[in-house]
């Protein structure tokens, strides 16, 4: 349970192995929260299951762990019913965009206001190490010797085609520049998808931190977020170049704005209950 007015730090111990890129994605969380004043009762962090969703164990904050490929219902339905909370959701690739895949579309579609971090290795880092949905065509693994077959997803394009308000790219080793990502994803108004880019250092030897710092870029200051064709064609971007930042921003009503009795009456959660409706209605399914 956690406490009004206490600051967000870590609890246990991680089991996450020496050098993974999810110890820099932990600390970041941990630090852009603190700096945005959030408390600990005021944000949920909600995880599916993998290694990146073990996340919520380590902070002192909400926790909400699911099942595998189902993060962001849960994470949906309290942010619906709570609109103060800061809702999070924390999931790795294969959770996300293989298991998940459905429910990341269609929130797209809803634009509730949740931020969606993912720590996008490549791999399936828990299950010791098969192809997920963004691994590189042709990735060698020990279930695919002669290379992964399937071409790889592309989250971002994916993200932005179906209009997506918040896309963002970023890579676990520029915790700078991630730390501003997730900030801004925090705080825009609707869905915030943050592809993290993170090496696991255990099960995938081909997208190491040095093979993301020979490609990985900024985008210029001169970049324009809001242009959506430009945004699409550098999603696309790949290979020996690849850039991260905030790639598309777009302000669009979100899910509570288009229900009046969410939008102006009091939070769900703090709504009066009527018991005896409830058991009219309990009544009428008997």
């Amino acid at each position: 349970m956690t406490m009004a007015g206490d600051k967000i730090d870590l609890t246990v111990e991680t089991a996450w192995c020496p050098g993974c890129g999810n110890h820099i994605i932990l600390a970041a969380v941990k630090d852009v929260l603190n700096d945005l004043g959030k408390k600990p009762h005021e944000v949920l962090i909600v995880g599916g299951i993998g290694q990146a969703p073990k996340l919520p164990q380590y902070l002192r904050v909400n926790g909400f762990c699911g099942l595998h490929g189902r993060a962001v219902p849960p994470a949906v339905a309290a942010k619906i019913a709570n609109r103060d909370l800061t809702v999070i959701v924390n999931t790795g690739d294969g959770d996300s965009y293989g298991e998940g895949g459905n429910h990341f579309i269609h929130n797209i579609r809803r634009n509730v206001d949740i931020t969606h971090f993912v720590h996008d290795n490549q791999i399936y880092g828990l299950t010791k190490g098969q192809a997920s949905p963004t691994s590189e065509l042709g990735h060698v693994t020990e279930v695919q010797p002669d290379g992964s077959r399937n071409r790889p997803l592309n989250p971002i394009l994916l993200a932005i085609a179906l209009g997506c308000g918040f896309a963002a790219r970023a890579f676990a080793g520029d915790p700078q520049q991630l730390k501003e990502i997730m900030a801004a994803g925090i705080r825009y108004k609707g869905y915030a998808l943050i592809d993290i880019l993170q090496p696991c250092v255990s099960f995938n030897k081909l997208n190491t931190y040095q093979w993301y710092r020979d490609r990985v870029h900024p985008v210029g200051s001169d970049y324009d977020p809001k242009n959506k064709m430009l945004a699409m064609q550098t999603a696309m971007e790949w290979g020996e170049h690849i850039p991260t930042g905030i790639l598309y921003y777009e302000g669009k009503p979100d899910f509570h704005d288009g229900i009046d009795f969410l939008r102006n009456g009091p939070p769900l959660v703090d709504a009066a209950v009527d018991l005896e409706m409830i058991r009219g209605f309990m009544d009428a399914f008997r």
